[in-house]
């Protein structure tokens, strides 16, 4: 990819600020990104200061130790409390990095020239970040506030793709109200669906609360399992097809969102029935993609084309990957997009895009590019 001229005002050395961690349940999965991140990011290109979340909300110093923040089956790394809190200020028309201790006077870490929000789900991934960022005018890498939440929300998602003309499979979003008001209206409703189903909190994501039920009886507790990670539920018919999914990439300039080739992913192992958690982050060999998918090559240019067509139904920047059902006849359903997915290098969307001839390495740079040259405020 050739470079541009990066953005008037820009150092010949950017800092990066990583932000990672955050106040949702996939606080750790967060970590576990940053992690790959920080390991693969040119230092010598950027200057780069790793932000943690913790689970209170306050913003710490974080360890650029990429061991620390690994993920194991008995181990879930997660951003501690301290007693140093660092916020991003404005300080003469530059936004700065600002320590605050109790009893010392703030010290100040710099100047920060874009953010790199890696935070998953609510309070991060959901445009709420973004809005803050916004409100600062500091660039920062992926998709805007509107995007964000409307990715994040699966029920707003859907309705944004049926609008597009984007074909999604039949569902029904259960609020928080409807489920204390009349359950068994609820139960009615996913009857008529018919069974499999799948329950999903409607913010959430890496798989968290996502349950696969096969009959009525055991509706209420897959239910109450995703009510623990959102109020807000959608409620999926299973559908026959392979799971297929496409990375995007926003394009430079003027030009139209880059797709991967399209890959495909198996689950092996007798304990996941679907594309689990663990079979995501935990167990190193539970999950395989093939890319590119072995589907007809009719189908592939379709897949990419729809995957392009999703992350601009959404007003997507910077990056996405969008998920696929491919029906034994042929049909493509879309499942969702996500706008800021897993980023570890064992992730499907950075594998995909190394399939496709572009490296984890280069594809982190590419993002932080774009981001460096998009414009602060309405755009």
């Amino acid at each position: 990819m050739s470079p541009d001229n990066l953005t008037a005002g820009v150092p010949a050395k950017p800092r990066v600020a990583v932000l990672f961690g955050g106040r949702s349940s996939e606080h750790a999965v967060s970590c576990v990104t940053a992690a790959g991140v920080l390991g693969a990011i040119n230092k010598d290109k950027y200057d780069v200061i790793p932000i943690g979340i913790a689970k209170s909300g306050q913003w710490v110093l974080a360890s650029t130790d990429t061991a620390q923040w690994s993920l194991a089956a008995s181990s879930l790394p997660e951003v501690a409390p301290s007693s140093d809190t660092v916020t991003l200020a404005e300080i003469g028309g530059e936004h700065q990095l600002i320590v605050a201790s109790p009893n010392e006077v703030p010290r100040e870490l710099g100047a920060v020239d874009v953010v790199f929000p890696l935070l998953h789900g609510p309070f991060g991934e959901d445009g709420t970040i973004q809005g803050l960022l916004e409100l600062s005018d500091t660039r920062y890498v992926g998709a805007g506030v509107l995007a964000s939440a409307v990715g994040m929300d699966k029920h707003f998602m859907k309705v944004v793709f049926e609008a597009a003309g984007l074909q999604v499979g039949p569902y029904i979003a259960v609020t928080d109200r409807q489920w204390r008001k009349d359950p068994e209206a609820v139960r009615k409703q996913v009857d008529l669906l018919g069974f499999p189903v799948f329950v999903k909190p409607a913010r959430a994501g890496s798989s968290m609360g996502i349950s696969k039920v096969d009959s009525l009886d055991q509706l209420d507790a897959a239910i109450e399992e995703a009510r623990r990670h959102d109020l807000k539920l959608v409620i999926e018919a299973g559908i026959a097809g392979r799971e297929i999914e496409c990375a995007v990439l926003e394009g430079r300039g003027t030009d139209a969102p880059r797709t991967s080739m399209p890959g495909e992913i198996s689950v092996s192992g007798g304990s996941h029935e679907f594309y689990d958690f663990n079979a995501k982050y935990v167990e190193d060999d539970a999950a395989a993609l093939s890319c590119p998918a072995e589907i007809p090559e009719e189908a592939i240019a379709r897949v990419r084309e729809l995957a392009a067509a999703a992350f601009d139904a959404v007003g997507a920047e910077g990056l996405s990957r969008v998920d696929f059902f491919y029906t034994p006849d042929g049909e493509l359903i879309i499942n969702e997009i996500n706008t800021m997915p897993g980023f570890t290098p064992k992730s499907m969307y950075p594998q995909m895009w190394a399939a496709s001839g572009l490296g984890y390495a280069d594809l982190i740079d590419e993002l932080i590019h774009l981001a460096l040259n998009r414009k602060t405020g309405l755009r």
